[in-house]
């Protein structure tokens, strides 16, 4: 008579509870996803997950059981410019104040173009000047190109065919917006203090679109050297600086 044990395959299978402590989803598909996240140099958008998956595997429900279970943790899964992407949770983050490198800081000008092409695009540099009430240094388009936060849309079907600039998935990421209509709103920036009672009569804040498509008014660029100005001119914000 043997004296083996006798093992009860449905006692001995790993449930999702033990690892992990939810009680949803396959552990092993929970497994990929998690490791993929993890493992990615940026985020990740959800067709690129699903081609790891196995047919017929419920992604959605696998990212909202892991963003519910990292989300009381050091690290939270969270979904930016549509796509997802494992960060430090925001309570956690001056921890790691000293191990992030120096950014380097926008100027006025700089930061109040960045807002202007985020309501308005898409813009041209006339536009912006225009909202502004002054002239901006090629400098300062330049730097928000740079910084892959802006991108050059096309060209305004108009005398000249000005560049019209939009913002970017970079952008979106950095400053942890799902969508770029999660831009405060008038009531948003009243809260905050940064406009003051005494406004126009109708003033607005415009409804903010990245729409990747060109408008009407808008045509494909045909240029592959842009040069987007003469180089300042006299009166520009930021001579001298």
């Amino acid at each position: 008579m043997s004296t083996d044990p006798v093992t009860d395959d449905s006692e001995s299978e790993v449930h999702l509870g033990e690892p992990l402590g939810i009680v949803e989803g396959p552990v092993e598909q929970l497994r990929i996803v998690e490791a993929l996240l993890f493992a990615a140099a940026g985020p990740l958008d959800e067709e690129a997950l699903a081609e790891r998956l196995p047919k017929g595997a419920d992604l959605k429900s696998l990212l909202v059981t892991l963003q519910a279970f990292y989300a009381p943790r050091g690290v939270n899964l969270v979904r930016v410019a549509g796509k997802w992407t494992f960060r430090t949770a925001e309570d956690l983050s001056f921890l790691l104040h000293k191990e992030t490198a120096e950014e380097r800081k926008l100027s006025r000008a700089a930061l109040e173009t960045l807002a202007i092409v985020a309501y308005h695009q898409p813009v041209t540099r006339a536009e912006i000047e225009e909202i502004r009430g002054v002239s901006i240094s090629k400098g300062t388009l330049d730097l928000l190109l740079e910084t892959s936060w802006l991108r050059i849309r096309g060209r305004r079907k108009s005398p000249g065919r000005p560049v019209t600039f939009g913002t970017t998935q970079a952008f979106l990421e950095h400053f942890g917006l799902e969508a770029i209509g999660d831009l405060p709103g008038l009531d948003d920036l009243k809260a905050a203090g940064l406009l003051d009672g005494r406004l126009p009569p109708g003033f607005q804040i415009p409804m903010p679109s990245d729409d990747h498509n060109l408008r009407d008014d808008e045509e494909p660029d045909d240029q592959a050297i842009l040069d987007l100005s003469l180089g300042p001119r006299i009166g520009d914000d930021e001579a001298g600086s």
